[in-house]
Parts: structure tokens; sequence; C-alpha cells
């Protein structure tokens, strides 16, 4: 399912490769809104994700993804 998600997301784009996911679509992939996701980061319930370092946007890869499922028993 997440690399489906990331298939989907690249293939919207035209030449570019994206190797992370936004908040907003990790979320959709976990099955919790954006709020929630941010929340349980707030509340260190999920780790901090790395950040863009020109932008300062949140980035998801792959293996975070995973062990976010894990966190949530999702597996």
């Amino acid at each position: 399912m997440v690399q489906e998600m990331f298939d989907i997301v690249k293939g919207k784009e035209d030449q570019m490769q994206k190797t992370f996911l936004s908040t907003q679509e990790v979320a959709k992939v976990l099955g919790i809104s954006k709020q929630t996701l941010l929340r349980y980061e707030k509340k260190k319930i999920f780790p901090k994700p790395k950040r863009n370092l020109i932008n300062k946007r949140r980035e998801y890869a792959i293996q975070d993804i995973e062990k976010l499922k894990g966190i949530m028993g999702r597996r």
C-alpha cells in the first residue's frame, strides 16, 4: 500500500522522482487525519520526521511510514 502511494504520487509528476511523502499523504496511508498525525508527533507517540532543508516541511520515507504503522499496530 505504501509503495503504491509512492507510485501514484510519482505518476503525477513529470520527470521528478518523489522519494518522500507529505504529511497529508502519510495521514491518508495511515487512515488518520493530518491533525491526528501532528498531534501524535507533538505528544511524542510518533518520532519527529526529517525536515526538508529548503522549505522545512516534514518528509516521510517508506521506512518511516512502516515504523509509524508498527507503532499503530497496523502491519
